[in-house]
């Protein structure tokens, strides 16, 4: 259990950071306000209620609350049986989808802030959760190709 205690301190730091960061788009700006930042990226103040880029919003919270709890054992239990690079990425996801199920319960919706894009074309608006997320996704699957490799 020593060695898991890195990687729940990571997962607990992607969380904190993206619940702070969350905390400061709902205090400081109001729905939809966009602040600029560069010519590709803005800070915006967005509400999600689907999943990833909105999607399956007609699902509604109850369904994606009870899917992230799952979710959530799952990612704990491989998390425990896996290697130290595994550990690294599903921490990544446990944070993620801790802090994104935290905003669902507490807010009713996902909180998105960070916007970029190149001209009118806007990729959608993610934030801390959905980067930590996508990071420990592409960690896995790179993991998996270095195991395939190594066979």
């Amino acid at each position: 259990m020593m060695r898991l205690t890195k990687y729940f301190t990571v997962s607990l730091a992607v969380f904190v950071l993206d619940q702070v960061t969350k905390y400061l788009i709902t205090f400081k700006l109001t729905l939809y306000d966009v602040v600029p930042i560069t010519s590709f990226f803005n800070i915006v103040s967005a509400r999600n209620l689907g999943s990833a880029f909105s999607t399956f919003q007609s699902l509604g919270n109850p369904i994606f609350i009870t899917i992230t709890l799952i979710a959530l054992v799952v990612i704990i239990v491989l998390m425990i049986k896996s290697d130290k690079r595994e550990a690294l990425s599903y921490s990544l996801l446990l944070g993620g989808a801790a802090g994104n199920l935290f905003d669902r319960i507490v807010r009713g919706s996902v909180v998105d802030f960070l916007d970029f894009h190149i001209g009118s074309y806007h990729w959608p608006a993610f934030n801390i959760a959905d980067s930590a997320l996508t990071i420990g996704i592409f960690y896995i699957i790179l993991n998996q190709f270095v195991l395939v490799k190594r066979h």
